[in-house]
């Protein structure tokens, strides 16, 4: 375990993930400074780390975004992937963890935060990813080892295996013992923990919880079951075979202590990472990728700077890359490669080719995007992965604060969609808005400051409009008469409407039943266009559906008679008759499924209830043990900021998805106040 013999794997890449506020930026810096890449570890709080450096992630300190920084330990190299913790940008973890070789999940002794761990277990689970446990803060815990896991356990569907338990000085946690080494070390900060002897009370438990270990690893080894029912030692070797082999087939997930804030524990974790995780070969035929002679490479980041224009992070999982080589890309595209560049911390060092294993940023690939598979090869190799951003929650309508800008935001909200597929940007027909959409509200907060301070584009932003309408209940017949002279020429049209209500959701019929040609036929069309004209903005200000409106009658002037006399008859006409039929208001009703932890579905239920939620019914989550799924039924107005409400009452961990269902009527007083503000803002 301890000889200094370069891995033949090649270089590495190793995703740090976790639930928000666990540590991982910390521990990111604490690999740097202990391997040496940095002369001494950053801080989140004081802005000085190398992850989270964006102004976004300084301001709030906090991962708004991944962080890739390559270092080496024991002559081999690694590129650590550090994924922002919270929900609301996961999209970043979820388009780089496909490519990495194992993850560390950086979490912490915290009930509250179990909810998070499932939903990052999880993605690692689907995608058949190793992965190890960091238990950071570890010099806070308050509970016995045995108890941590037991609260952690049931986030994970495999095994959680201690791979090391605490060594006590009364109530603080001054070192550890390694169980599958049998060593005791004891914690200096900042420094290489030291070995000590294991004696007395910490030796008897140092073989309980080894016993327990290998117990957990005999479970896949008829050799070492054999082995611990005669009582025999196993070899230390087969025991770090064993915790190699179960980690990379998604037996075991092995669970390490430690302190990042301190660096401790953190030389234990890049031994184990540098013995037990699988290499860049395995990564590849996990991806399928089935052409070893020709470079293959997964684009997982797209970064637009403000001075070096785009880059592509990817990596590369066969064969060599070089600098100028013209790549195939899954979708069609073909691309130059323009620079490649290694991802050294904060400083981009070039260099003329990458080989398989390498985590580096391609220059310049204008038609490449985020999840791409690339290829020097003469045809476009398949997709090895589609990530699929999940659906956005949270909306805002949003112009350019200046009009001469709009150009300028255009292009920037594409580039910021191409960094983060998980932004979606929808013009508003009706009132012209863009709206934005995303993951919650620090999303999007996030992508307004991006606007400003990379692309320069100040906008305004608002509420989205709701999509009301309006219909009516009472059939009429109404004239439309217009008629204008101004000398020469003048204008006549008139028109005889019956205009009947129709059943919800039919939308809008027109008829004609002229006899005689009281109406002329070369009309009929300016008729109906004017119908339409006079339905775009109904009595109570909106647009007007589910009516048939018939042309019954009329008259005509042979000379002044024109298309746009008829069509502005029949919008008068409509316009006019409107108010007469008893209009009602509309408004969007949406089915809404949410996604929680049982113990908050209560307050979810008392969430749905006060914004005018009609529950359908909930059951257990399918396959996720200790969740639950909410239907309801609700207005498009009150889902506004549900999403906000939601992740208070879980942690962060709920969501939510919601499909239009149809129109319903709103009256009395709810109907008069949304009238009113309609008029207002009008």
């Amino acid at each position: 375990m301890g000889q200094d013999v370069r891995s033949p794997r090649g270089p590495r890449c190793i995703a740090l993930v976790g639930p928000f506020q666990s540590g991982k930026t910390t521990l990111l810096e604490a690999i740097l400074a202990r391997t040496g890449a940095i002369p001494r570890a950053g801080s989140v709080d004081a802005g000085t780390s190398v992850g989270d450096a964006s102004p976004e992630a300084r301001r709030h300190k906090m991962g708004v975004g991944l962080t890739a920084a390559t270092t080496s330990f024991m002559g081999d190299s690694y590129t650590f992937i550090d994924c922002p913790g919270s929900v609301e940008f996961a999209h970043d973890m979820r388009a780089a963890i496909p490519a990495v070789d194992a993850a560390v999940v950086v979490c912490e002794a915290d009930e509250r935060k179990l909810p998070q761990l499932q939903l990052i277990l999880r993605e690692l689970e689907d995608l058949a990813i190793p992965r190890f446990l960091f238990l950071n803060k570890i010099d806070r815990a308050n509970k016995r080892i045995r108890e941590t896991l037991a609260t952690l356990q049931p986030a994970s569907r495999i095994p959680l295996v201690l791979r090391q338990i605490p060594i006590w000085n009364g109530e603080l946690i001054a070192g550890f013992v390694d169980l599958a080494l049998e060593r005791a070390f004891v914690y200096r900060e900042h420094k290489a923990s030291e070995v000590v002897t294991l004696e007395g009370g910490d030796l008897d438990r140092e073989k309980e919880a080894r016993f327990s270990m290998l117990e957990k690893l005999a479970d896949h080894d008829d050799a070492l079951m054999e082995q611990l029912l005669e009582d025999i030692p196993p070899p230390r070797d087969a025991v770090f075979d064993d915790l190699a082999r179960e980690l990379r087939e998604g037996l075991i997930c092995p669970v390490l202590l430690g302190s990042a804030m301190r660096e401790n524990g953190v030389l234990r974790l890049m031994k184990a990472l540098r013995h037990e995780s699988p290499g860049v070969a395995e990564t590849a035929k996990r991806l399928g990728a089935s052409s070893p002679k020709d470079a293959l490479a997964y684009v997982f980041k797209t970064v637009h700077l403000q001075h070096g224009g785009k880059l592509s992070l990817a990596r590369v999982l066969t064969a060599r890359l070089d600098d100028g080589a013209t790549l195939q890309c899954s979708t069609g595209e073909t691309a130059r490669v323009s620079a490649i560049s290694a991802v050294n911390c904060a400083h981009d060092t070039k260099r003329p080719s990458a080989e398989a294993g390498d985590t580096v940023a391609l220059g310049k690939l204008d038609t490449i995007k985020t999840g791409d598979t690339l290829s020097n090869g003469k045809t476009a190799p398949p997709a090895l992965v589609k990530v699929e951003p999940s659906p956005p929650v949270l909306s805002i309508a949003i112009a350019a604060t200046d009009r001469k800008d709009d150009v300028k935001l255009g292009q920037a909200l594409l580039r910021l969609n191409e960094e983060d597929p998980s932004l979606t940007m929808i013009q508003n027909p009706r009132t012209h808005d863009i709206v934005l959409w995303g993951q919650g509200e620090m999303h999007l907060r996030v992508a307004l400051e991006r606007l400003h301070d990379r692309f320069g584009v100040n906008v305004k932003s608002q509420a989205p409009a709701i999509g009301y309408q309006e219909t009516i209940r009472k059939s009429i017949t109404q004239r439309g008469r217009h008629k204008k002279q101004s000398g020469g020429h003048g204008q006549f049209g008139d028109v005889v409407l019956d205009i009947k209500p129709l059943p919800r959701g039919t939308g809008f019929e027109f008829h004609e039943k002229v006899v005689g040609g009281a109406v002329p036929r070369n009309y009929i069309g300016a008729v109906e266009e004017g119908v339409v004209d006079g339905l775009q903005r109904g009595p109570l200000g909106f647009p007007v559906v589910d009516v048939e409106v018939t042309l019954t009658d009329g008259s005509y002037h042979s000379v002044d008679s024109s298309d746009l006399a008829f069509r502005t008859a029949a919008r008068i006409g409509v316009s006019e008759g409107l108010p007469q039929c008893q209009p009602v208001l509309l408004e969007p009703i949406h089915v809404v499924e949410i996604v929680c932890p049982t113990d908050a579905t209560a307050k979810i239920n008392a969430i749905l209830s006060g914004r005018r939620g009609q529950i359908l019914g909930f059951d257990t989550r399918e396959g996720w043990p200790g969740w639950d799924r909410v239907r309801a039924m609700m207005p498009e107005a009150e889902i506004g900021e549900l999403i906000v409400e939601l992740r208070s009452a879980t942690a962060g961990a709920g969501s939510f998805t919601r499909q239009f269902d149809r129109m319903a009527e709103v009256t009395g007083r709810a109907a008069d106040q949304i009238i009113a503000a309609h008029r207002v803002a009008a």
